[in-house]
């Protein structure tokens, strides 16, 4: 009797996991894709199914815009900012609004991972890095969607609605947002309870508002918190917002921001560092997602 010949054997398929066989197949490349569109279109359905929790969001930077602004205006001359007061304000507003969406990432993968709902995440046939990359994109995308809302207002604190200069603002707002993001996310993967998360936030978030620049300029402070400021991933989203003001509308030039050695870096420079610590924080937190639980 002839014994049939074998069939050529492998590694048995793992259920919840890409094979490994095939390096890049397009089928998985299109798989990994619609795993990352799927969780931007879940925290899209979520922003657009919670517009209560959105409008309360919007609240507190326009009341610090108008309110705080309004009353400030008054008493702070022009000479002493380069810009009304309400204008010095804008962009500072504009990064408290993209702030907590994306902060709001972090929060929501550590209930996601009490809950369980994580774990039923981890065994789609996707890798945990592009679960990872969806939820900073998701994050990143309902951030700048929200602050775009707010940049509505610029013609009311005295800038002109030139679509280039709105252009510039989204795309600063777009950078900040996806570098707090995977900050958010590089924090959220270290620590194990909400609790601990919000108390580090609580502890940090106000000192990283103020020292960056969006409410009061950054010169008047003493060295050592200049020092603090040009570590304060904030400080570059606020300095790009306003420069890319400055860079279409030159009579509303406001005082320096941050300095480098007593000279302000260029804003391509300062774009690319914001740049490079979303993607540092980003690399982080998959290394550590990737551990196997």
């Amino acid at each position: 009797m002839t014994t049939p010949a074998p069939t050529t054997s492998g590694a048995p398929d793992t259920p919840g996991a890409p094979d490994a066989s095939d390096p890049t197949p397009p089928g998985r490349l299109r798989r990994e894709l619609r795993a990352i569109h799927a969780l931007v279109h879940r925290d899209l359905l979520r922003l657009s199914s919670q517009p209560t929790h959105t409008a309360l969001m919007l609240i507190q930077p326009v009341l610090y815009l108008f309110v705080l602004g309004g009353g400030l205006a008054a008493l702070i001359p022009t000479s002493a900012l380069g810009v009304g007061y309400q204008t010095y304000l804008f962009p500072g507003m504009l990064m408290m609004t993209v702030q907590t969406p994306a902060i709001m990432v972090g929060i929501r993968l550590i209930t996601d991972r009490q809950s369980g709902y994580l774990r039923e995440l981890l065994m789609a046939p996707v890798h945990r890095s592009t679960l990872l990359l969806g939820s900073c994109a998701g994050g990143t995308v309902v951030a700048a969607v929200q602050g775009a809302v707010l940049l509505a207002l610029a013609g009311a604190v005295g800038l002109p609605y030139d679509p280039l200069l709105l252009a510039l603002l989204l795309a600063g707002m777009i950078l900040a947002s996806f570098t707090i993001t995977a900050l958010s996310l590089a924090l959220a993967v270290s620590l194990g309870r909400a609790e601990l998360f919000h108390m580090l936030l609580g502890l940090v978030m106000m000192p990283l508002l103020f020292l960056s620049g969006g409410f009061f300029p950054l010169e008047g402070l003493p060295g050592w918190a200049r020092s603090l400021a040009a570590c304060n991933p904030l400080a570059y989203g606020v300095d790009l917002l306003r420069r890319s003001i400055a860079l279409r509308v030159p009579e509303q030039a406001p005082v320096a921001g941050i300095e480098w050695f007593g000279r302000q870096p260029p804003l391509p420079l300062e774009a690319a560092v914001l740049l490079t610590t979303g993607v540092a924080a980003l690399l982080w937190a998959a290394h550590r997602f990737n551990r196997p639980e």
